[in-house]
């Protein structure tokens, strides 16, 4: 079978030697240790693109037209995979490796090692190729700024499009660019000029994914200007999930949410059904999270509070890794930022639920339970505080709201720890950077910033808890005053706080701002319907109610902030369930039934089953487990250094792993006879305290993808399997997992709710 490079071929930037790699890495360079290492597969709805490459292969070439429609679609780990595959079927396609590169744009690293092997080969491609291989070569080689590498690499573009002007991907690709560089502080000049642009390739092909760019051009400046892309997005490239995330942006920002709502739905079912077809955890899956948090957003706004809170549940829910989705932090140690996983993002919305419907008990509930469970990141650890003292202070409970404002003083304190350790650390790589001192003293101003507004939101929860403390013990002047003072507390709260002090005058005129600055988000303007009928305003409040009716079709009425319009109701004449029906919109283009796309939550697949046998012959069967949860190990044999590591590490927890009802299991690649060598490095006098199994033929190892099928080896393995045979949680990669102090924690979480939906069926 072909190979993916040949040993010699490697460059000396792609870090590899064969003399002595580690069981499970890369033959060629360290860059293909990470990323997808099975095969890929030729899917359907990818995108009407083509870049001709050199190749004899006619099957490489169908594949690289399916990795650059992933590209467009950001799905970026199945790009790597498809253009991995070319490069398989010609081991001398320059443009595979080009292609691995576009597909690390997020990891500068691996990428300028792909671009380098790309520049190496390129010898083998055509003129047109070589354009387009030098254009991403300098772009991350050069010593330039990055603003000046940016500005270079749309002049290269825009040059391969005067040389090659039916090149429909030079022109997408530098529509993506414009848009990326205005996130880097290159203003776009012109967006019409960049419209007309897109505009060229859509004329030639009407579903080219670069409706997704045409989006990204106009969001936040003129969504509008973006409807018909909204409408056939996802409908351009319906197999990859972020397509059909992306009008969301539109729709939202027009502040058509139960659109918006649709589209992110229909993002997170083909995301779903891709996943478990693959055997991926989600939060591997880029944007994953994203789609979801912004999917409950949306939802909240629509009034379909618990369909938002059920997704918020299950993106907590969902399983965590170190690697991709981590409550707490991230490997580096750095604080939290947007980028983490569905865990944070569903903590974040789960609370935005409950504070917006002022769903006191529900939140109460949760208090206790890994769903809210404390953290080590002080901002997110003093929103916890923050929205449970609301919840106590609303429940005529103020002793138990003061205290928290204490924690929250706690938080404050840490979080200014780190900004000063950030500093210091910044201050440093700064100094070290001498030749990229612009760059470095850019990132020193950003981590400041970014601790500066974080800080100054803790203080917001700090000034808004002393105003409820002082009401709870009857000090309404004091809350006045300190209200009066406090001018960043968001705008929800300081009406519902002048209504609670009696301040007509200021709780009226919040009310009406809300009203005004909150079109279709029903959780803000039900709020200050309530307000403004408390405070006498009737005709203000009847306004907002119909307003309300106009997006009513979904709302979950029993809240508490929708249950007490019934007064308003009834004053215009309404009885029972007020609510619209659906409407039909002539403007989104042909939308799929949903239920086709996928399911609409994530569900772990089925463990394949095994039969294997010890260093006695005795036969195991992965089914002996059923009704017992199993950790399946697999190793890569007692040559491997960092294997028996590995179990030696095992060994002792392992009687943890017991007592939570969970067996464990290695599996190594030996055969049975050589199973003893592994048996002779246990540390412990009894030796290890469970089976060692051999997969010789390496049948098992291939079916959990525990095996890089480019290169033919095995690769290291780690999967939780619940007692109804499903693999809850795993860890596939060029080196054995090793904390166990992790897993066992996940371990008890995942169980826990496996067990828990056992016993409700």
């Amino acid at each position: 079978m072909a190979e993916v490079l040949r040993a010699d071929d490697v460059p000396p930037s792609a870090g590899g030697s064969t003399n002595s790699l580690l069981a499970g890495h890369s033959l060629h360079g360290e860059a293909l240790n990470e990323g997808p290492r099975q095969s890929a597969v030729l899917m359907k709805g990818t995108g009407r693109v083509k870049i001709s490459i050199t190749t004899s292969n006619a099957e490489a070439q169908t594949f690289f037209n399916q990795g650059v429609g992933q590209l467009h679609g950001f799905w970026f780990l199945e790009a790597e995979r498809t253009f991995r595959q070319v490069a398989f079927l010609d081991t001398n396609c320059a443009m595979a490796h080009w292609g691995m590169a576009l597909a690390n744009a997020n990891n500068t690293n691996r990428a300028t090692q792909f671009i380098a092997k790309a520049n190496v080969l390129k010898t083998n491609a055509s003129p047109r190729e070589i354009l387009w291989i030098e254009a991403y070569h300098a772009f991350y080689t050069s010593k330039d700024s990055a603003k000046d590498r940016r500005r270079h690499l749309v002049k290269a573009l825009e040059n391969i499009i005067q040389e090659h002007p039916e090149e429909l991907e030079a022109k997408t690709f530098l529509a993506f660019q414009i848009w990326t560089n205005e996130g880097e502080g290159i203003a776009i000049e012109s967006r019409q000029a960049a419209d007309a642009l897109m505009n060229e390739v859509l004329a030639v092909e009407p579903m080219h994914p670069i409706h997704h760019a045409r989006i990204h051009t106009w969001n936040y400046k003129k969504d509008k200007q973006a409807l018909n892309s909204a409408a056939r997005c996802g409908q351009s490239a319906p197999g990859i999930a972020h397509m059909w995330h992306m009008p969301g942006h539109t729709y939202s920002s027009l502040k058509r949410y139960d659109d918006g709502a649709w589209q992110q739905e229909a993002s997170a079912r083909t995301d779903h059904a891709y996943m478990m077809a693959a055997r991926i955890l989600p939060d591997q899956i880029h944007n994953f999270a994203h789609n979801n948090e912004w999917l409950c957003r949306n939802l909240r706004y629509c009034g379909r509070i618990q369909d938002a809170i059920d997704l918020a549940r299950n993106m907590v829910e969902l399983p965590r890794h170190p690697k991709y989705n981590t409550l707490n932090r991230k490997e580096d140690n750095s604080a939290y930022d947007k980028n983490n996983g569905s865990s944070i993002k569903g903590r974040e919305r789960l609370l935005d639920a409950f504070l917006d419907y002022e769903l006191w008990s529900q939140m109460i509930s949760l208090a206790d339970t890994f769903y809210l469970e404390p953290t080590e990141l002080p901002e997110e650890q003093a929103r916890r505080h923050y929205a449970l003292a609301l919840a106590q202070f609303a429940q005529e409970h103020p002793e138990a709201g003061a205290e928290k404002l204490e924690a929250i003083d706690g938080c404050w304190k840490q979080l200014k720890r780190e900004r000063f350790d950030a500093a210091e650390k910044a201050e440093l790589e700064s100094k070290a950077k001498k030749g990229e001192k612009g760059d470095a003293n850019k990132a020193m101003v950003q981590a400041m910033e970014g601790f500066n507004s974080r800080l100054e939101r803790v203080e917001n929860y700090r000034s808004e808890l002393k105003i409820w403390t002082a009401l709870g013990k009857g000090e309404t002047n004091e809350a006045s005053t300190l209200l009066e003072e406090a001018k960043q507390i968001p705008k929800t709260q300081r009406a519902r706080l002048w209504h609670r002090i009696g301040n007509r005058t200021n709780t009226i005129h919040l009310a009406a701002e809300l009203g005004k600055d909150s079109t279709n988000e029903a959780p803000a303007l039900a709020l200050a319907a309530h307000l403004l009928w408390q405070s006498g305003e009737t005709n203000q409040a009847t306004n907002l109610v119909h307003q309300l009716r106009s997006i009513s079709s979904r709302f979950d009425l029993g809240t508490p902030i929708l249950a007490r319009l019934e007064p308003i109701v009834r004053h215009i004449g309404l009885t029972g369930d007020w609510r619209l029906a659906v409407s039909t919109k002539d403007d989104v283009g042909d939308r799929p039934d949903l239920e086709t796309l996928g399911p609409f939550r994530w569900q772990p697949s089925l463990a394949p089953a095994w039969t294997l046998v010890d260093s006695e012959l005795k036969q195991f069967h992965l089914s002996d487990y059923r009704g017992r949860a199993v950790l399946v190990v697999f190793y890569l044999g007692a040559g491997c250094i960092h294997c028996v590591e590995q179990l030696n590490l095992l060994a002792p927890v392992t009687k943890d792993f017991g007592s939570q009802g969970v067996s464990v299991v290695a599996v190594g690649t030996d055969s049975p006879g050589g199973l003893e060598r592994t048996l002779k490095k246990a540390k412990g006098k009894e030796g290890f305290p469970f089976p060692i199994l051999s997969d010789e033929k390496l049948m098992a190892f291939k079916a959990y993808q525990a095996y890089d099928d480019f290169e033919q080896m095995p690769l290291h393995g780690a999967f939780l399997i619940d007692e109804e045979g499903k693999v809850r949680w795993q860890d596939i990669g060029p080196d054995p997992f090793t904390d166990f102090g992790f897993l066992l924690k996940e371990s008890r979480r995942l169980l826990g709710l496996s067990r828990k939906n056992v016993a409700a069926r």
